[in-house]
C-alpha cells in the first residue's frame, strides 16, 4: 500500500505538471505553425503558385478551397483519433498526430509549382492538405485532454490555456516566417521563398517527437485504461453517443462558433486587405504577428481569471466583444492605415478570440466523463470546426466578390452569428449530469462489489 501511496504522490507532483504543461505548449506550438502556415500561404501565395489565373480573386478562391479541403480530413480524423485516445491513450494520439502533420507540411515545401508540373501540382497540394487536416484532428482537442486530466480543481483555467497558448505561439511563428518570406521580391518569393518554412518543418517534428514521447500519461486515464483498451472503438463511439450527445451538441456549437470567426479573422481578412483594400501582404502578417504576441500574454492571465470566475462567463464574455466588433473591424480595415488594421487584429484575434478559446478548453473537457472525454471532445470540435472553420472563410470571400461594391456586411453579420453559436453553447452546460451520472456509476461499482461479502 505504501508503494501505491508513493506512486500516486508522484503522478501529482508539480514536476509532473510541469512536465505535462511544457509538452503540451511545446507540442501544439509545433503543430500549430504547420497549419497556420499553409492557411497564411493560401491566402498570399498559393494561388498565383498552383491555380495560375488572370483573375487573382478566382486563383485565391481557388487557393481558399484547397484550405478547406484540409477540414474534410478533420471529422474522420477527429473521430478516429479520439477513439484512440480513449482506447490506448492521449500520450500516443499526440506523437502520432505530430509525425502527420509535421512530414506532411514538409512535403507541401517540395511540391513543384502548376508551371512545371501542370494539374499535378494542385493535385499533390490537395492530397497533403488532407493529410494535414488529418494530423490536426487529433491535436488540440487530445491536447486539451491532457491538460485538463492533469490539473486539478483549481488550476484547470490555467492549465487550460497551455494548447491555446501553444497554437498562438505556433501562429506566431508562422506568421514571422510569413513576414519575413513576403518581404522578398515577388520573383523570390513565389519561387523558394515560401518554400522555406515548410521544410523547416521535417527538423521541427523530430523535436515535437522527442517532446511528447517523454510525456507521462495522464494519471485520470491510467485509472480506466484497463477497461478502456478493451472496448472496440464502436464500443466507445455508442457509449459517447449514447450517453453524451448533449455534450456533443455543447461542444459544437462553442467550437464550431469559435472556429469560423477565428478563421474569418485569420485568413479571409488577410485576402481581404491586400485583393480588396491594396494593403501590402506583409502589413497583414505583422497584424498576425502583434495578435499573436498579444494571445502568449493573455492566455495565461485569462487562464487564471477563469479559476477565478465560471469559465462560462468568460467565454461567454470573449464571445459578445468578438460580437461587438464585427462591424467596426471591417470599417477600420477600410482605411488602409497600418495602426488601425494592426489594432483590430490585436483586439480580435490577440484578446477575445483567446479568451473565448482558454476558457472553452476545461467548459469543453468537463463536458464528458474520463472513459469518453477524448472522443467527445475530438468528434464534437472537429466535426463543427471542420465545416464552419473549412467554409466561414471561403463565404466570406466569395460575398465580398459577388458584391458590386465589395461590401463586408454580410461577413460582420457572420460573424455575429458564429458568436451566438459559442454563447448559446455556454448556456447548456453538461458538467452537473456528467459528475452525477458519475457519481451514480461509482456508487453502483461499489454496491456489486461489496455484494458477494454480504452473502
Amino acid at each position: 500500500m505504501a508503494k501505491k501511496r508513493e506512486i500516486s504522490v508522484g503522478r501529482k507532483s508539480p514536476q509532473r505538471v510541469k512536465k505535462v504543461g511544457a509538452a503540451v505548449i511545446i507540442g501544439t506550438s509545433l503543430e500549430w505553425f504547420d497549419f497556420y502556415l499553409y492557411a497564411s500561404m493560401a491566402a498570399l501565395v498559393f494561388g498565383k503558385v498552383f491555380f495560375p489565373s488572370a483573375n487573382s480573386s478566382a486563383s485565391t478562391l481557388a487557393a481558399f478551397s484547397t484550405f478547406a479541403v484540409g477540414f474534410l480530413a478533420r471529422p474522420f480524423g477527429g473521430i478516429l483519433f479520439g477513439i484512440l485516445g480513449d482506447r490506448i491513450g492521449r500520450k500516443a494520439v499526440l506523437s502520432i498526430s505530430l509525425l502527420i502533420m509535421g512530414i506532411a507540411s514538409g512535403l507541401i515545401g517540395l511540391v513543384p509549382s502548376y508551371a512545371a508540373i501542370g494539374v499535378a501540382a494542385p493535385a499533390l497540394l490537395i492530397f497533403l492538405r488532407i493529410l494535414q487536416g488529418f494530423g490536426a484532428s487529433a491535436e488540440l482537442g487530445s491536447a486539451i485532454t491532457v491538460a485538463y486530466e492533469h490539473a486539478d480543481e483549481k488550476t484547470r483555467g490555467r492549465y487550460g490555456a497551455y494548447p491555446v497558448m501553444g497554437a498562438q505561439i505556433g501562429l506566431l511563428a508562422a506568421s514571422l516566417a510569413v513576414a519575413a518570406v513576403t518581404s522578398l521580391d515577388d520573383e523570390a518569393l513565389y519561387t523558394w521563398g515560401w518554400r522555406v518554412p515548410f521544410i523547416a518543418s521535417f527538423a521541427i517534428v523530430i523535436v515535437g517527437y522527442w517532446i511528447r514521447r517523454s510525456m507521462p500519461e495522464s494519471e485520470e486515464f491510467e485509472k480506466v485504461a484497463t477497461e478502456a483498451r478493451q472496448r472496440k472503438g464502436f464500443q466507445v463511439l455508442r457509449d459517447l453517443v449514447r450517453g453524451n450527445w448533449q455534450g456533443l451538441v455543447v461542444v459544437a456549437a462553442v467550437y464550431g462558433g469559435y472556429s469560423a470567426l477565428s478563421y474569418t479573422f485569420k485568413t479571409f481578412s488577410l485576402s481581404y486587405l491586400t485583393e480588396f483594400q491594396g494593403v501590402p501582404k506583409n502589413i497583414g502578417a505583422l497584424g498576425v504577428t502583434f495578435a499573436s504576441i498579444a494571445a502568449i500574454i493573455a492566455c495565461p492571465l485569462i487562464g487564471r481569471l477563469s479559476d477565478r470566475v465560471d469559465t462560462r462567463k468568460v467565454m461567454i464574455g470573449g464571445a459578445m466583444g468578438v460580437a461587438l466588433m464585427a462591424f467596426p473591424a471591417f470599417w477600420l480595415f477600410d482605411t488602409g492605415r497600418s495602426p488601425l488594421i494592426w489594432g483590430v487584429m490585436v483586439v480580435t484575434t490577440g484578446v477575445l478570440a483567446p479568451m473565448i478559446m482558454v476558457a472553452a478548453s476545461p467548459y469543453m473537457a468537463r463536458q464528458f466523463p474520463t472513459e469518453v472525454r477524448a472522443s467527445g471532445i475530438g468528434t464534437g470540435r472537429e466535426v463543427s470546426g471542420a465545416a464552419a472553420g473549412g467554409l466561414a472563410p471561403i463565404l466570406a470571400l466569395t460575398m465580398v466578390t459577388m458584391s458590386s461594391s465589395h461590401a463586408t456586411w454580410g461577413v460582420s453579420l457572420l460573424i455575429i452569428g458564429c458568436a451566438v453559436l459559442v454563447i448559446g453553447g455556454g448556456l447548456f452546460d453538461q458538467s452537473r449530469r456528467v459528475t452525477r451520472d458519475a457519481t451514480a456509476s461509482s456508487e453502483a461499482r461499489e454496491a456489486a462489489a461489496l455484494e458477494p461479502q454480504r452473502r
